[in-house]
């Protein structure tokens, strides 16, 4: 896969981090930048499907509707108690 190279600009503190990190993995700090954006962009995806999911299951009924619910199946017990 072809590579692009990119400039970035970050704390000094950050950057001292990402150096000692990168000599301790025995990586360079380019790889130690591709492999947080990777991980980024992972949790990114899951949270947009996670956010997704809970939307198209954010179809319940409302309290009051759910009230009304319940009164209307204790009237339908109610009429149907003994016919079966």
């Amino acid at each position: 896969m072809a590579s692009v190279k990119t400039a970035i600009s970050i704390q000094e503190p950050l950057f001292r981090q990402v150096e000692s990190l990168a000599d301790s993995l025995n990586i360079s700090r380019s790889r130690v930048f591709a492999l947080a954006v990777e991980e980024f962009l992972e949790r990114y995806k899951n949270q947009q499907l996670l956010d997704n999911l809970n939307s198209a299951y954010d179809d319940l009924p409302s309290p009051k509707a759910e009230e009304y619910l319940h009164k209307v199946q204790k009237q339908h017990r109610h009429l149907v108690e003994g016919e079966w």
